[in-house]
């Protein structure tokens, strides 16, 4: 979730683990009043916000399935 704060035990607070693709659909499959509370963390400590995660969603090159 967005508002897990980020700190140190952040990880453990996940709500699902997956590919990028599988994150993504996910998040859509939620209703849109709930996505805004979903972040993506990438390795690292790059967090896709919703907006990001929409733009990725409409690539031509986005897995179907």
């Amino acid at each position: 979730r967005s508002d897990d704060g980020g700190g140190v035990l952040s990880g453990l607070k996940s709500v699902r683990h997956g590919t990028l693709a599988e994150l993504i659909r996910f998040i859509l499959s939620l209703p849109e009043s709930e996505r805004a509370k979903y972040e993506i963390e990438k390795s690292g400590d790059h967090r896709l916000s919703n907006g990001e995660i929409i733009a990725l969603s409409q690539r031509a090159d986005f897995p179907t399935a």
